[in-house]
């Protein structure tokens, strides 16, 4: 056997346990789920089936449509606030000064807490008599601006796009700046040589360059958007009137809220044809070589 089979033999089964589990806690219940959409069933007793109805029935209902809209928002709010931020301070924290790796730390401290108590700390932020933002747009004498940010449907969806995109900053931070300092060194220097301004050296060297990670960043924006719910759970509930209402909680609320197994199943089949939807259409728009 040669040195290179060899290595692959033992890559291989060092894979292979995360492969199994991997296989059996994810893809399995994947397709058990899409199976069970076919059944009204109340998660205890028999189940009867009844072929497409839960899926019909699940794009026929306009709440669902609605928190597709929503999770658009999310979505949008992902890719073109966290990436773009995210890039924007890998580009100035690139050197490992004392002061750039306390920022560093800083911004990626959000991601180590849990989703349920920055859903509280931010709850708190918007609260309409006691919140710290209210209170800022009073001291600046802004009064008229003052608003109960989780209670109006008119702005509770923009509200809670602010935590989400401060929340989940800090890993595509690290991943670009990962990106960056593996550029050679020598790239730089040649366009300095030629005179390369700033600007220009960003989007015809840098961004051709880390175009891969720019695309995977892309790519877990749209599945974690998709998946989003503790956050909002935690801090409104899919309300007032669903106007926060995600496909995520809106599966939960189905399910649990309401018995109704197969017809939540239908809905997480749904979410999952959508997500991979999303992702093949981004990643067919950014397949060209930047470069």
């Amino acid at each position: 056997m040669t040195v290179s089979a060899r290595i692959r033999g033992f890559i291989t089964i060092g894979l292979l346990p995360a492969l199994v589990l991997y296989l059996f806690f994810v893809i399995v219940p994947i397709f058990w789920s899409a199976y069970y959409g076919f059944f009204d069933w109340k998660g205890i007793g028999a189940s009867k089936f009844i072929g497409f109805d839960n899926y019909v029935e699940v794009f026929k209902d306009p709440i669902f449509w609605k928190a597709f809209k929503n999770n658009m928002l999310i979505v949008a709010a992902s890719v073109f606030g966290q990436v773009p931020i995210a890039m924007v301070l890998a580009l100035l924290l690139m050197s490992s000064t004392l002061f750039q790796r306390v920022i560093r730390a800083s911004v990626f401290m959000p991601m180590v807490l849990s989703s349920v108590v920055v859903g509280i700390i931010w709850g708190y932020i918007y609260h309409p008599q006691i919140g710290i933002l209210n209170f800022l747009l009073e001291g600046i004498g802004l009064d008229s601006w003052k608003k109960s940010w989780l209670s109006d449907p008119k702005v509770s969806m923009f509200a809670l796009m602010v935590p989400i995109i401060w929340n989940y900053i800090g890993p595509y931070m690290i991943m670009f700046i990962a990106a960056l300092q593996n550029i050679s060194p020598e790239i730089d220097d040649a366009a300095q040589l030629d005179g390369v301004g700033p600007v220009r050296k960003l989007f015809a060297v840098t961004l051709p360059m880390i175009w891969d990670t720019v695309k995977v960043a892309v790519v877990l924006c749209i599945s974690g958007s998709l998946k989003a719910f503790d956050l909002i759970y935690v801090m409104t509930g899919g309300g007032p009137a669903h106007s926060t209402e995600l496909l995520a909680s809106y599966m939960y609320n189905s399910t649990f809220n309401v018995y109704r197994f197969g017809f939540g199943s239908a809905i997480s089949t749904a979410i999952i044809i959508l997500s991979l939807i999303l992702i093949v259409g981004s990643q067919y728009l950014m397949k060209r070589d930047y470069r």
